[in-house]
């Protein structure tokens, strides 16, 4: 009834998602994946990743080491093969994940002269290696028949070894806090800086975690819990808050901004999830802690979301020391913290946020990497096919079942195979405004855009039916949520902690001092806008779409 009466917004988002047109974007976004996971496997396998206009593969940048860009990523280890494999999972595909996790085992060595960042080999290697690894061994096996005949844990052992090669960046340096790049065959460069992003060093816990849990080795999980107790350590005294570049060696902060996207990002976020799998209450603390200064320092706008007069609630980048504005941009990673949000149960402010980064998606048909709200244009126009946006609506559907989100994500796939399809693949947006394309096909394509964009349109999906408890790692990896990952296999006294008389089991996750506030949309809402109509007509006026 609430389309009859003729609001633009309500008649285009209200009101149910008919299941046929659910199940066709359902096998879009398969179809998505598979010409993208295709493509790679016929033209650039055992590259590390697919180049799609050019259709062919490559990997490190060998002549121009200065590459970071590249050779950051890519590691000569066939690195996009790896970072989908549970997406085949997810999508039931056991024949190709049972041949693709083969051929990983047979063809994948990290014994290689390439100098990576240890922050991308462990949550899109690591993390794709231990997810499915569990995948296999699970004995309830959700997804499908995703064992693996004579399966003797080598995925664990590479990962294992892949993590034994990261070790040395943990290894001098005065603080715990590790170097940003290391050489898998030499360990680390002898011209490394000190210098380190507070992402790049503090989001190791969760992979590290589960390979130390795994294995019973306590070293993984101390040298990455060590980083991030050692920048937590460092926040200012005034107001909690951390920067965004840091000197290993001094603890003297060199990026003063603090934020919520590239360099930031996805510290808070495995202090939320090392919670949620390993059930350490001092992450959940910190996390509370955390959440609590972002909201006093970086918010503006209106106190609700969803009522009163002022601007859309923004999270903005402030000076760590003092919370002033920094500039005017925010980036397109920030487009995370919705579902951050939903993790956590703050729902009413996630939707006002997801609602404004939709609102920039829908102007360019893509995310521009930078974005300024001032001038209500792109500060850096390029995007490579990012999936944050599309996880924030996947996990604010779950948490609503609202049937905007399904519109929103249609939305995105229309536009992503509109302007990113190419001749094998999908490629970066060059330019979101002139849509000019680059030639490259980035891992996390597979591995989080597609996956989320599927389980959006799978309501069927085990990842929502089979009664598991499941959780992504910043990569889009899926792990199981269960009793193995909650007990500590060792007695070891790990950085700043006092010698317990008797250490507490972990308990079940209880979302300690966010159960009361878990503000649930009322069920009545559930049809209507999840953000009133004239809200976000402010937020598309704000983003100059009227």
């Amino acid at each position: 009834g609430a389309a009859a009466g003729g609001d633009e917004y309500e008649r285009r988002y209200s009101g149910a998602f008919p299941p046929q047109l659910r199940a066709r974007l359902r096998d879009a976004a398969r179809g998505m994946f598979v010409f993208g996971y295709d493509s790679y496997m016929e033209h650039a396998f055992p590259r590390d990743e697919l180049d799609p206009l050019h259709c062919r593969g490559r990997g490190p940048d060998r002549r121009d080491p200065s590459n970071l860009n590249i050779n950051d990523v890519l590691g000569n280890y066939s690195l996009t093969l790896i970072d989908a494999l549970d997406t085949l999972a997810v999508m039931g595909n056991s024949s190709e994940f049972q041949k693709a996790v083969k051929l990983v085992i047979d063809t994948v060595s990290f014994d290689k002269d390439s100098t990576v960042q240890v922050f991308e080999a462990t949550i899109r290697v690591l993390g794709s290696l231990l997810s499915a690894h569990i995948i296999i061994t699970d004995t309830k096996q959700p997804f499908g028949d995703m064992t693996i005949k004579d399966y003797d844990n080598e995925l664990l052992h590479l990962a294992h070894d892949l993590a034994v090669r990261l070790l040395p960046a943990f290894e001098n340096t005065k603080t715990g806090i590790p170097y940003p790049r290391v050489n898998l065959k030499k360990g680390v460069p002898p011209d490394s800086h000190n210098e380190t992003c507070t992402a790049g060093a503090g989001s190791l816990l969760v992979e590290f975690g589960m390979l130390s849990r795994l294995l019973g080795d306590s070293t993984f999980e101390w040298v990455a819990r060590r980083a991030v107790k050692a920048l937590w350590s460092l926040r200012s005294n005034n107001t909690g808050l951390l920067g965004n570049v840091v000197n290993i060696q001094t603890g003297h902060w060199v990026g003063k901004q603090s934020g919520l996207g590239a360099g930031s990002d996805s510290f808070y976020e495995y202090l939320l999830k090392s919670y949620i799998l390993f059930g350490e209450k001092e992450d959940l603390e910190m996390f509370s802690a955390a959440y609590q200064n972002i909201q006093n320092h970086l918010r503006r706008g209106r106190e609700a979301c969803n009522e009163g007069e002022g601007d859309p609630p923004l999270y903005v980048n402030v000076n760590m020391y003092t919370g002033q504005l920094m500039n005017t941009w925010i980036d397109s990673l920030q487009a995370f913290f919705p579902g951050l949000q939903v993790l956590i149960g703050d729902v009413e402010d996630a939707i006002c946020l997801h609602a404004f980064y939709y609102a920039i998606w829908k102007r360019y048909g893509a995310l521009p990497e930078r974005y300024n709200w001032q001038l209500q244009a792109p500060d850096v126009p390029f995007y490579p096919l990012r999936p944050e946006l599309v996880e924030s609506t996947y996990l604010l559907y779950q948490a609503t079942k609202n049937p905007f989100y399904l519109h929103v994500g249609m939305d995105i796939l229309q536009s992503l195979e509109k302007y990113t399809k190419a001749k094998c693949g999908y490629a970066t947006l060059h330019h979101v405004v002139e849509k000019t394309k680059e030639d490259r096909m980035e891992s996390f394509f597979l591995s989080e855009t597609c996956k989320y964009l599927y389980l959006l349109f799978d309501e069927e999906n085990p990842v929502h039916k089979s009664g598991n408890k499941f959780m992504f790692t910043t990569e889009g990896h899926i792990v199981s949520v269960d009793g193995r990952f909650r007990s500590s296999l060792w007695e070891d006294i790990l950085p700043g902690e006092e010698a317990p008389a008797q250490k507490s089991k972990p308990s079940e996750p209880k979302a300690a001092n966010f159960s009361s506030n878990c503000n649930r949309v009322p069920d009545e809402r559930r049809y209507l806008l999840p953000l009133k109509s004239n809200y976000m007509r402010q937020i598309d006026r704000m983003v100059g779409l009227i």
